[in-house]
């Protein structure tokens, strides 16, 4: 149900997101789907755990992986998760200008990790690290890539999010979708964190 009380930074409340009834639902039904997203990254990590010795004469970890690359994505997205907590303040004080700004950075951040994983991915297939290389390919790039797929269907949520309430403007009603997607984004940098740990870290020692 829409809002349509004229809403100001006085009477906007202080959780926007779950003000409403369906604020609350849509809050609930988020950590719902997150289950199963931990579930499926989890069964991905274990998979890729189990397969990446499994090389078939290919390149290792240690001679494959491009670290500077990684690390400068990696700074490039936690940096994006401040940039959306910056932009949640804003909301929950009612600046809709500055909310959409910190948003649209947050997108730029999140186009530019996933520039750098294409460009990564494109040395390594290069290098005759494939999908259909080894078990390890398949593994890596099943794993790395739906983190990658994860990244770019939130950069469209939020990105559309933004293009859609631009005239809008900010209400009880598309409160909750901004904060749900903001969480989503977070999620999407703590799974990163572990990809960066178990899958670099760890693979550069070997």
């Amino acid at each position: 149900m829409h809002v349509e009380e004229k809403l100001t930074a006085e009477t906007f409340p202080a959780s926007p997101e779950k003000a409403t009834l369906e604020g609350k639902n849509k809050f609930v039904g988020f950590w719902l789907f997150l289950g199963g997203e931990t579930v499926l990254f989890g069964s991905l990590f274990a998979t890729y755990l189990a397969l990446k010795d499994s090389t078939n004469g290919g390149p290792g970890t240690e001679e494959l992986f491009k670290m500077p690359i990684v690390f400068l994505a990696t700074m490039l997205l936690l940096t994006s998760s401040l940039t959306s907590v910056y932009a949640m303040y804003h909301m929950k004080n009612f600046d809709f200008k500055k909310m959409q700004l910190w948003l649209g950075i947050t997108v730029l951040l999140g186009a530019a990790f996933l520039g750098l994983e294409i460009y990564e991915f494109y040395e390594y297939v290069h290098e005759g690290h494939t999908i259909t290389s080894s078990a390890f390919g398949s593994a890596f790039y099943t794993l790395v890539g739906t983190h990658g797929a994860h990244v770019a269907f939130g950069l469209l949520w939020i990105t559309t999010l933004m293009v859609r309430n631009a005239r809008r403007g900010l209400d009880l009603y598309n409160a909750p979708k901004y904060y749900v997607a903001s969480l989503y984004w977070h999620f999407i940098d703590v799974v990163w964190l572990f990809i960066f740990t178990v899958v670099y870290l760890m693979g550069m020692v070997g």
